[in-house]
């Protein structure tokens, strides 16, 4: 499953992993054990303003089948089943959420060594269905993926990207919003850890004639500590500091800085996820 094109959510995925994963702006604290008999315990709590959430999840594997479970303090309890070959080169997701029994919805994904097909389905009264396809090899890759409600007959959605992979790089092409909007990235890798790299990312809207330019990238101080950095053409900076404490434990410290008004005051986030 891992020679082929990949799945069309996958390009440009690298870039906007990079510029988006680990900057937050609230405190969160999480907390992994695992059980003998293979279970993953996660406990999460977060402040957001002057709110505090949080959940506790299960994993479980068995076989091929994974098992993840998720209560959160607002008594919605998430399940997220995961079959990896009931048929070949097939992996079937099925998720749904309590109380709310119509947020049920059944993925099937397909790969082959020179395509992959998605296609999901919401299991309600009016089913809305999504699908999506590549072709390619993993160094270059086609793909596009649409939406079809059921209940009105319409189209909800349709996008196209290209994506050109290499070792050190990836660049791709994103046309999205029925045609509104086109995003264009660019990732280059510095080490073979791949800790350490640059991108630019660039999207326009055309409804709105509106324009937004990102540069970013991250750096490893050494084998346990990573920084990042980021800045978008509307004066937006911002920047985190990654450290592991512990193997697998990881703290962030993570700001945000609006460089066009000065007298605000700056976003500061934390997080704490410890794995003893």
């Amino acid at each position: 499953m891992t020679t082929g094109p990949g799945l069309f959510s996958d390009i440009g995925k690298k870039a906007k992993d990079l510029l988006t994963r680990d900057y937050i702006s609230d405190p969160k604290f999480s907390v992994s054990t695992s059980s003998v008999t293979g279970v993953t315990l996660t406990s999460t709590a977060t402040k957001k303003g002057g709110l505090s959430s949080g959940d506790v999840g299960a994993v479980y594997k068995y076989k091929n089948t994974l098992i993840d479970v998720k209560l959160d303090t607002e008594s919605n309890v998430a399940t997220t089943l995961t079959f990896t070959d009931i048929l070949p080169s097939t992996k079937t997701i099925a998720s749904f959420k309590l109380p709310n029994l119509k947020s049920g919805k059944v993925e099937v994904q397909y790969f082959h060594y020179h395509a992959s097909l998605t296609s999901a389905v919401a299991l309600s009264e009016t089913p809305t269905v999504d699908v999506s396809a590549t072709i390619g090899t993993p160094t270059f890759v086609i793909g596009a993926e649409a939406g079809y409600e059921t209940s009105s007959g319409k189209i909800t959605k349709y996008t196209a990207g290209i994506s050109i992979n290499k070792p050190d790089s990836c660049a791709s092409i994103v046309l999205g919003d029925k045609g509104d909007s086109i995003r264009a990235s660019y990732i280059h890798h510095l080490d073979e850890s791949k800790k350490s790299g640059a991108v630019g990312e660039i999207s326009r809207r055309f409804s709105t004639n509106e324009n937004t330019f990102t540069v970013g990238g991250s750096y490893a101080l050494d084998h346990l500590t990573v920084v990042k950095a980021k800045l978008n053409n509307h004066g937006k900076l911002s920047a985190l500091l990654q450290h592991e404490i512990i193997p697998k434990s990881l703290v962030t410290m993570s700001s945000e800085l609006d460089t066009q008004a000065l007298d605000r005051t700056p976003k500061f986030g934390l997080a704490l996820a410890l794995k003893p």
